[in-house]
């Protein structure tokens, strides 16, 4: 394959295995942002180089490209942000320079397996990176070897595992269907060959098969009710693997059902994936919604807002055609940036105080208005209020679907409004009345929060004309 995508592939690889043995934190911090930043480069060159042709093992098409670039550009944000955050957490003795050693080298590893599996032409490949990036990511919400972080990891991987095991089998059944048509060996695993004779495929197969594959990779986006892993993850890893775990982590298993959806629509004999789609993403939507009421901790708060959201794509995506597939991407992409941005922000914030108690936070406009403010901005943004680029996705999938389906839009529209009681009543509690906690300075990595904030709101305001061609030709290639 060409060097842009080994690029993309080695350098978290190789960065890796350096950061593993290099025991100084303002070396090792600097080396993850440098190799983050050569990854991005990499991934922004795939935007205008030729696309190489589709190989056994690797592919780079209009689909998986925006998700290499979202993935390496908010992978790159979060090592800026991590570098000052984990400061901070060796400054005050929650984790030790061995532990940053590990922490880094694993950052890494996690960027190499989302790539690998954003990029990977065999199906049996893209569930083995899946995989690795979900183990990475299960030893760092551990990290802090709490019973609390412990216990969540435990649970990570038990959940985990179970989903994985499922999409394993429903990758199995892809294969025996397709065995008969295209031969045994790798040829039955190559999605490109897949997707060019799926037509001739056993669609009763196709059917159990995909059944399978979305629990099993449902599980890993965090869809309810296969969502109990999430909210303890977030809430006891350290903010950085938040941030990762919502922008981007969700994303990859995503990718995954995306494309068996592709595969599943081209037979003409197999049950249609969309009302499958459209129910979890319905009930994701309108459970996470119910649940943020009850959360008394700012990140598992956040991380039913991710749900939430989840649901908001996997919704539009069940619904297809192109405004629904346009909507899916575009929500997809905003949600990635803002909530990264919004849990750079809870991560300083529950640094000052010490705690991520909502009741013990308060008043952050006016003992530390930037950082208040910003988190007033994220979630107005993830909250869908204009100008900012989650209520153009919003608004297009819910007149898409009420055109379509009204009862179902009516549905959608209280699911949103639910969640956006909850954004506001806590945003509220956090951000304005009497200060509480303490009042002293936080040492913040800004130019994150800023450039994913401003790119939210430009999106929301203008898109480039490029840019909606592109996300134009993805949802007709998601059918």
């Amino acid at each position: 394959m060409p060097d842009l995508v080994s690029g993309v592939l080695f350098v978290p690889l190789i960065a890796a295995a350096i950061l593993a043995w290099i025991p100084g934190y303002r070396l090792s911090a600097t080396v993850n942002v440098i190799a983050s930043m050569i990854s991005l480069m990499f991934a922004l060159l795939l935007l205008i180089a030729e696309r190489p042709g589709a190989g056994h093992m690797l592919l780079v098409d209009d689909l998986n490209v925006v998700f290499i670039v979202l993935n390496s550009f908010v992978g790159f944000t979060t090592s800026v942000f991590s570098a000052s955050y984990i400061e901070h957490e060796l400054e005050i003795g929650r984790l030790t320079p061995m532990h940053l050693r590990f922490y880094h080298a694993m950052f890494q590893l996690m960027l190499f397996g989302m790539n690998l599996a954003l990029t990977a032409n065999n199906i049996g490949l893209m569930w083995v990176a899946v995989e690795l990036a979900t183990l990475t990511t299960v030893l760092m919400v551990g990290i802090y070897r709490t019973h609390e972080a412990l216990e969540a990891a435990w649970k990570y991987f038990i959940l985990g595992s179970v989903g994985i095991a499922l999409a394993l089998f429903g990758t199995i059944l892809v294969y025996l269907a397709a065995r008969p048509v295209v031969g045994e060996g790798m040829d039955a695993m190559v999605w490109t060959t897949l997707v060019s004779r799926v037509r001739d495929f056993d669609p009763s197969l196709l059917n159990i098969a995909f059944i399978f594959l979305l629990l099993g990779y449902g599980t890993k986006v965090g869809l309810a009710p296969l969502h109990a892993w999430l909210p303890d993850a977030h809430a006891e890893g350290p903010t950085p693997i938040s941030a990762v775990l919502s922008g981007l982590l969700l994303n990859v298993a995503l990718y995954a059902l995306l494309r068996f959806k592709i595969l599943l629509a081209g037979n003409p004999h197999s049950i249609a994936p969309g009302p499958l789609m459209v129910g979890l993403g319905l009930l994701s939507l309108i459970f996470a919604g119910f649940m943020l009421y009850r959360r008394r901790d700012i990140k598992r708060f956040f991380a039913y807002s991710s749900i939430e959201h989840m649901g908001i794509i996997v919704f539009a995506f069940g619904m297809a055609g192109p405004l629904g597939n346009f909507a899916g991407l575009m929500q997809m992409t905003m949600h990635s940036l803002t909530k990264s941005a919004i849990f750079f922000t809870v991560g300083h914030i529950s640094q000052v105080k010490g705690s991520q108690r909502i009741a013990e936070m308060g008043g952050l406009t006016e003992s530390h208005p930037l950082l208040g403010w910003t988190l007033v901005a994220g979630v107005a943004a993830i909250g869908g209020l204009p100008p900012f680029g989650v209520f153009m996705s919003e608004f297009i999938v819910v007149s898409s679907t009420f055109a379509r389906d009204p009862l179902l839009a009516g549905l959608l529209v209280f699911g949103l409004l639910l969640s956006f009681g909850a954004l506001l009543l806590r945003v509220t509690d956090v951000c304005f009345g009497p200060v509480k906690g303490p009042i002293g300075p936080v040492k913040a990595s800004y130019i994150p929060l800023f450039a994913h904030l401003a790119l939210v709101l430009t999106a929301g305001i203008w898109l480039p004309p490029p840019m909606v061609a592109w996300f134009q030709h993805v949802a007709r290639m998601l059918g």
